[in-house]
């Protein structure tokens, strides 16, 4: 469990209901009714009243106070950008955090929307998903915190360092491929990591994490969950979010149309246009990896753990079936 580091180890912090609304009620001077969310690490909870939704964030004591920070901060430097994202809350007192003895407490407002992952899947929709998270990442781009180069395994940049986790794939075959794809990650594309882009980005455009507009399910409307942000590579922010956006009938295709409309609203480099297809096989062995040991040290939360698992089976399977030249051929013709 040590390659999963501390965070991911963790539990989240016990919160009951009561307590949940005596802090919202105290420190931001709202009340209301309360519905639980789900979540990896941390205890969300919306907060519903007559006039507007909130969502009352309480972070997983094992996560810095400094990195909780860094999230909030990211979203205040994003306040005014026309980008559908949550907004920080101040308390009575005016702060945008609270420090209590479970962790970390803020209040963001609550984005309506249908969850892309409830929605029917297209073409339109994932180069909507690619605009947006190219827009998100420009949204970004200058943002610093002392707290971005924190270490979280989910961040694509730390894939080799999974390989101590290969042995939770079930799959036999499964775990043969994920080897392989970590092996061509540390021959070809970690050495190049350096050659690329770095920035602050969102790190986690998984279809959970995503709204579509009610009736419009090819209009990405909004975007959740900031827990994930690293300072990496940009291209790793849309490698993420294609590797939810393959379809496994047609690898190529589906891959080529998100790297073009992502590419349209933010050109990428030779380089990265190089390595994305790579990025993207090393996003879903990273989902391989990480939710298998999850979902067997914690069984009653497996479900949710592995919402992401068989999309990342499908589409590593599927992109495993191109060749590097038809890929690299691919990539030069955006």
């Amino acid at each position: 469990m040590t390659a999963l580091g501390p965070l991911l180890t963790a539990a989240p912090p016990p919160l009951s209901d009561a307590a949940a609304a005596e802090l919202a009620l105290r420190h931001f001077g709202i009340s209301g009714r309360l519905k639980r969310l789900t979540s990896e690490r941390d205890v969300n909870l919306h907060l519903i009243t007559p006039t507007q939704g909130y969502v009352l964030k309480l972070a997983n004591p094992a996560e810095a106070a400094e990195v909780t920070d860094f999230q909030t901060k990211a979203l205040l430097h994003l306040e005014g950008r026309d980008l559908p994202v949550p907004r920080v809350m101040r308390t009575l007192d005016g702060a945008t955090e609270v420090a209590t003895p479970d962790g970390v407490l803020r209040l963001l407002t609550y984005l309506e929307g249908v969850p892309q992952h409830l929605t029917p899947r297209s073409p339109a929709q994932a180069r909507s998903m690619a605009r947006m998270a190219a827009r998100l990442t420009k949204g970004l781009a200058g943002f610093s915190h002392p707290a971005a180069n924190h270490v979280l395994q989910w961040d694509i940049k730390q894939a080799s360092s999974l390989r101590p986790l290969l042995p939770a794939i079930a799959d036999p075959a499964l775990r043969a491929l994920a080897e392989q794809v970590l092996d061509q990650f540390d021959a070809t594309i970690a050495p190049r990591l350096g050659d690329l882009r770095w920035q602050v980005v969102h790190s986690d455009l998984n279809p959970h994490n995503v709204l579509t507009a009610p009736g419009q399910p090819d209009e990405i409307s909004g975007v959740l969950d900031f827990g994930d942000m690293v300072f990496t590579p940009l291209i790793c922010d849309a490698a993420i979010a294609a590797s939810y956006q393959i379809d496994p009938a047609r690898p190529l295709d589906s891959l080529v149309n998100f790297a073009r409309a992502y590419h349209g609203e933010l050109p990428l480099t030779a380089t990265e246009a190089q390595v994305f297809p790579g990025l993207v096989a090393a996003r879903m062995l990273t989902t391989l990896a990480i939710t298998s040991t999850r979902a067997a040290r914690y069984p009653d939360n497996a479900a949710y753990i592995l919402r992401n698992f068989p999309a990342s089976r499908d589409g590593l399977v599927a992109l495993s079936s191109l060749t590097p030249t038809e890929l690299a051929t691919a990539m030069e013709h955006l």
